[in-house]
C-alpha cells in the first residue's frame, strides 16, 4: 500500500498539521437578549445557559465576552406585551428601552462589532415579521416601517443592521435610505435564506414573539427549497448586503456551501436556538459530551463556507479555548 491517508492522522501534532478547517472566536458573533428594567438577569428556559439581561447586566456580561476575545455580539429585545401594537411604533420610539439600550453599550465599548435585528416581530401585536391586514402580511408596506426602525438603530451606533423579515426589496429600500441620511457605512448583513424552520422555537420563547395565528411561511422560504435562495441571493447582492445569510444553519449546510460558492460576498450562518437547545438537552440525558459536539456543530458549518457564524455557543466557545 502506497498510500495510508492514516499517517496523517497518527499523532495530535500531525492531526494539527494537516487540519482543513478550524474555528476561532473572532469567526463568532453572541446574540444576547435585552428586557427593560435593571438588576435583571433571567435564564432562558428553554436555553440552558442563556439569559435575558436588563442594560446593566448586559453591559457586564459584554464586558467579560470581550475579556473573552468575543468581538461582536447581536442584540435582540424581549419586549412586554403592552408595548406592542400592529405597527411596531416601539421600535423606532427613540425612548425605548432597547434603542436607549444600544447607545449605552455603544458608548461603553465603542470598539465591539454591535449588530441589530430589522423585522417587527418583537414589537408586533401580532408577531409576525411585516404588517398585517385581513390576515395576510402586507410587503411593500411593511417596507416604510423596515426603514424607520432600521434608521432608528443605526443612529443608536449599530455597526451591522440584520434585516431578518423576509420582505421582497427590503435591503435596496433600507440601504437607500441608510446612504441617504449619513449612514453609507453601516453595514446589511442580510437573512438572505431564512426558512420556516422548526428549530426556531426557544428563540420565539425567550423573546414571547411567537405568531398570534397563523405561520410565516408565506414570507420565509420552504426547508425543501435550495435554488430558490440563489434568486433571494442575486437580489439581496444587487440591492447592496454585505454579507449574506443562511439560517438555520445544520439543516442547511448545503445551502450555505451552494451561497459560499455563488457568490463574492461573506456568508454568515445562525446556529440557531433549537440547534444550541438540541444539544443541551442531549448532554443533559447524558446521550453527547457538550464540548466536542459543540466544536464539531461549529466546524461543520465554518466547513460548509460560512466566514461568520453566529451562534448561542459563542462565550462558551471562547472560554474553551482560552
Amino acid at each position: 500500500m502506497n498510500r495510508r491517508p492514516r499517517r496523517n492522522r497518527k499523532s495530535q501534532a500531525i492531526r494539527n498539521m494537516v487540519e482543513e478547517t478550524s474555528v476561532s472566536v473572532k469567526d463568532l458573533i453572541f446574540p444576547m437578549f435585552l428586557i427593560e428594567g435593571q438588576g435583571k438577569k433571567i435564564e432562558v428556559n428553554s436555553m440552558p445557559g442563556i439569559f435575558r439581561f436588563s442594560i446593566d447586566a448586559l453591559l457586564k456580561e459584554i464586558e467579560s465576552c470581550m475579556k473573552l476575545g468575543i468581538e461582536a455580539i447581536d442584540v435582540f429585545p424581549a419586549y412586554p406585551e403592552q408595548l406592542k401594537n400592529a405597527t411596531a411604533t416601539e421600535s423606532y420610539n427613540p425612548d425605548t428601552f432597547y434603542l436607549k439600550g444600544l447607545r449605552e453599550i455603544k458608548k461603553e465599548f465603542p470598539e465591539i462589532c454591535l449588530m441589530s435585528d430589522v423585522a417587527m416581530d418583537p414589537y408586533s401585536s401580532d408577531g409576525h415579521d411585516g404588517l398585517v391586514k385581513d390576515g395576510k402580511i402586507l410587503n411593500d408596506e411593511t417596507l416604510e416601517i423596515l426603514g424607520k426602525m432600521a434608521l432608528a438603530q443605526a443612529e443608536a451606533g449599530v455597526d451591522i443592521l440584520g434585516p431578518s423579515d423576509m420582505m421582497d426589496g427590503r435591503v435596496g429600500y433600507i440601504r437607500q435610505l441608510l446612504d441617504e441620511n449619513g449612514f453609507s457605512e453601516t453595514s446589511i448583513m442580510s437573512y438572505t435564506a431564512k426558512y420556516a424552520s422548526a428549530f426556531y422555537g426557544p428563540f420565539r420563547d425567550a423573546l414571547d414573539s411567537a405568531p398570534k395565528f397563523g405561520d410565516k411561511k408565506t414570507y420565509q422560504m420552504n426547508p425543501s427549497n435550495s435554488r430558490e435562495a440563489l434568486i433571494e441571493g442575486e437580489l439581496d447582492l444587487m440591492e447592496g448586503a454585505d454579507f449574506l445569510m443562511v439560517k438555520p444553519a445544520l439543516a442547511y449546510l448545503d445551502i450555505i456551501q451552494l451561497l459560499n460558492t455563488t457568490y463574492p460576498l461573506p456568508i454568515a450562518a445562525y446556529n440557531v436556538s433549537g440547534e444550541y437547545s438540541m444539544l443541551k438537552a442531549s448532554v443533559e440525558k447524558g446521550w453527547l459530551e457538550n464540548d466536542r459536539a459543540m466544536i464539531e456543530m461549529l466546524t461543520s458549518i465554518k466547513r460548509a463556507g460560512a466566514k461568520v457564524i453566529l451562534s448561542y455557543f459563542a462565550k462558551e466557545f471562547a472560554l474553551l479555548k482560552r
